[in-house]
Order: structure tokens, then C-alpha cells, then sequence
């Protein structure tokens, strides 16, 4: 296995060189210095509508983003990807254009994760007057009750004869697992066919997971796929992928009425994304490619899981250690340092001596130096339904690292966290 150069890594981003610690990755990633050039060269050389005659370096430009994003799915054709503002704005473009081949009765399975790959399908199932139905995470240890995960075992059973859509996580931005999607989507399409279910599709979110493993979207099997880009070393927006079939079959137009998009992205895009910004997402794979030797997306993203691992494995391990499990450390999800989760770690101090999430950010503020972050991030739900309840309000404290962090850094994390926990 290819290993991953921290410091060629860590040269390519230009907000890294104050030295600040930056290790709430999850809620945005730092973006490429070749990321933040082509955006500048884009608007400084080519800015014009992809419409106009005299654009055609523009239109090809980009062109280079949706190449880029096709690779980052491992789709297929240009035609199965679109850029937007965000992950949540997409998932509702997708939820709004499926409307008409929706049917009263017919069933959603979604998650407590992020809201954006939940709220636009209950949004749909109100209008339709469709039923919603909650895949719900478990806890696995008897000592820690927040410790939740996802097992196909709780799925299977909500699947029937009118499941329609589950919108499902990839990874979880709070508890920092992976589900294994080509197990969990193949064991889902063959639970409806044996229910007698007339067409299932998959939204999948994949936000939390982009900037840690490779995807696949035709592995996996899904119809539905999101990421963000600014959370995947870019600027700020997001791409989707959609399966042909799902364009020209499940959706009805959202579009201008005069426009002929019936097997094209647009058909979900009611207006262009910033083209400055997708042509800034063409750096991203070549970035990730020149991480190892073998200018490989999938050897990149191997030597990028195991640097994690190194990274992962000093935190967690004083967050569980005994001492800090009497203190009343709970982490938010499975604790184990294996593959199966990312480096995004989540905890709450419980118990007689309990510290508030806040507090604890705010420490952090007051020494300086270093960035983590506390809240319910967008799974509201997720937090809020964690028993014993917590302060939907307070939240629980999020450090999450991705392959430019180092060892050295999260030892200072580790530092700071042993005084405040003292």
C-alpha cells in the first residue's frame, strides 16, 4: 500500500501554513491552492455565459468540473452528474422533480442523519401523502448507550410491497461510521423484490465520506448519489450523480418548459451552477491522484484511510481510556479504530462532574490555535433522539480530521482535551 507524504499533501493548501489546527473538517474542508487558482483563472480569463459564441474555452472549461465529478463517482457519462449550491439544494431539486412519479401510500425509508437527505423526502411524502419510515441506528455496547450504529438487521424489516425510496448514509457526520453500502443496497433491492415492491431507488448520501474512501456509484448499485465539494478539498458547492434511467423515467422537468433536457442534469437544475466553482472542482482529482506514485484515485484513498488511522488512533484512545470514561467521556458512535469508521469523532461528558459541549469548544477558543466545533450539525434529529437525552442546544463536540492533519496535531488536541477534562 501506497503511503501518503503528509508534508506534499500539506503544501498544496495555503490556509495550513499559520500553522492553526483545523480539525473541524467535517463542517468544511480546507480548499487546494490548485483549486483557488483555476477559480481566479476562470473569472479573470473566461467569464462568460456558456451560451455565447465566443465561449467555447469556457464551455470546455466547465466541462473539465463534470469530468471531474464522473471520476469522483465512478460514473459513467457526463450526463449522470450535476453541480449545485449545496448537497441539501440538490436533494431537493431530485426530491421536487420525482413529485409526479410519486404515489399516495407509497413508502420512504430514511435515517436520522443529516437533514438534508431526510427533510426534502418528507417534504415530498407530505405532498404525495406518502408514509415515512425510520431506519433507526442501534447501540452496540452496554456500557456506553450512545454508542449507535447502523445494522441491516433494523432495515430489512421496514421494507414492503409500497417501499418507493430509502435515502441512506454513506457515513455518518456525527458518528463517523460507514455502512457497507453495496451490502446494505443489495440487501435492500432484494427485500423488495421478494415483497413485491413495483421500483425502489436509493439516495444515497455521501457528504461525510467523499473526502475519506474511494465511491462507487456503480458498484453500489444506488440512484442517487450526493457529495459537497468545499467538504472534498474545493470551493463551496456540491454535485450529484443521477442514474439515467432515474432522469429519463422518475422525473418530471423542474426547469423552463421550452428547455429540451429530458436525459440531461439540467432537467434537475433550474438554473446554472457557479461555473467558476466547477471548473474549480476539475483540480480536485488531480490533487487526490498526485497523493501517491501511482497517480491512482483508489490508491490515493488507500493511503489516505490508513493515514487517518494513524491520526484516529491518539484520540480515541484517550477518549476511552478509563479514566476518561469515569470522567464521564461518551463518544457518539462506535469507538473501535478500524476501517469502518472515519477520523470524525464525536463526544459528551456525562454524569455528576457533566461539561457542556460549548464549554469545551470554548476552551479550545481561549487557548487558540485550534478548531473543533460542537452542535447537533445538521442530524438534529440524530441528537435530539439519543437516550439519555442531551441538550439538543449544547450538542455534543465534533474533532474531525481528515489526511492533512498529523499525529503531532492531534496530540496537542489530545493536550488541550486533558486539561479541560481535568
Amino acid at each position: 500500500m501506497a503511503v501518503l507524504d503528509i508534508n506534499k499533501a500539506r503544501a498544496c493548501f495555503p490556509s495550513l501554513r499559520s500553522g492553526h489546527i483545523y480539525a473541524d473538517n467535517a463542517g468544511g474542508s480546507r480548499t487546494t491552492q490548485v483549486v483557488i487558482d483555476r477559480i481566479v483563472d476562470y473569472l479573470s480569463n473566461t467569464n462568460a455565459q456558456l451560451e455565447a459564441g465566443y465561449a467555447a474555452v469556457n464551455s470546455q472549461r466547465v466541462a473539465e468540473g463534470s469530468i471531474a465529478a464522473v471520476e469522483l463517482f465512478n460514473a459513467t457519462s457526463l450526463d449522470e452528474v450535476g453541480f449545485g449550491s449545496s448537497a441539501t439544494m440538490l436533494l431537493e431539486n431530485i426530491a421536487r422533480a420525482l413529485e409526479n412519479d410519486i404515489q399516495p401510500g407509497d413508502e420512504f425509508i430514511i435515517t436520522y442523519e443529516h437533514e438534508a437527505n431526510n427533510g426534502p423526502w418528507k417534504r415530498l411524502a407530505a405532498r404525495r401523502n406518502a408514509v415515512v419510515k425510520y431506519w433507526h441506528p442501534i447501540p452496540v455496547s452496554a456500557e456506553n448507550p450512545y454508542s449507535l450504529t447502523y445494522r441491516v438487521e433494523e432495515l430489512l424489516p421496514l421494507v414492503s410491497s409500497r417501499t418507493r425510496l430509502a435515502a441512506i448514509t454513506a457515513c455518518s457526520n456525527i458518528l463517523g461510521s460507514v455502512i457497507p453500502v453495496e451490502e446494505i443496497v443489495k440487501a435492500l433491492r432484494q427485500r423488495a423484490k421478494e415483497q413485491g415492491a413495483m421500483k425502489i431507488e436509493v439516495a444515497l448520501d455521501c457528504v461525510a465520506y467523499a473526502s475519506h474512501k474511494r465511491m462507487d456509484v456503480q458498484k453500489w448499485d444506488v440512484d442517487y448519489c450526493v457529495i459537497s465539494v468545499y467538504k472534498v478539498f474545493g470551493a463551496h458547492n456540491a454535485v450529484a450523480y443521477v442514474r439515467p434511467a432515474a432522469l429519463q423515467t422518475s422525473f418530471t422537468s423542474i426547469v423552463h418548459d421550452f428547455l429540451e433536457v429530458d436525459d440531461k442534469p439540467r432537467k434537475f437544475q433550474p438554473d446554472g451552477p457557479g461555473q467558476e466553482l466547477v471548473y474549480g472542482a476539475s483540480a480536485i482529482v488531480p490533487y487526490l491522484k498526485s497523493l501517491t506514485p501511482e497517480d491512482d484515485l483508489t490508491a490515493s484513498f488507500n493511503a489516505i484511510a490508513k493515514h487517518e488511522q494513524e491520526i484516529l488512533t491518539p484520540l480515541l484512545r484517550f477518549l476511552t481510556d478509563a479514566k476518561q470514561v469515569d470522567r464521564g467521556v461518551r463518544i457518539i458512535g462506535e469507538s473501535e479504530i478500524n476501517f469502518s469508521r472515519t477520523s470524525n469523532v464525536s463526544f459528551v461528558v456525562v454524569g455528576q462532574n457533566a461539561i457542556k459541549s460549548k464549554n469545551i469548544v470554548e476552551a479550545f477558543n481561549k487557548k487558540g490555535g485550534i478548531s473543533i466545533q460542537c452542535g447537533y450539525f445538521g442530524a438534529y434529529y440524530l441528537i435530539d433522539n439519543l437516550r439519555p437525552k442531551l441538550d439538543i442546544n449544547d450538542g455534543v463536540v465534533r474533532i474531525s480530521l481528515v489526511h492533512y492533519n498529523t499525529v503531532e496535531e492531534v496530540e496537542k488536541i489530545v493536550d488541550v482535551l486533558r486539561e479541560v477534562l481535568a
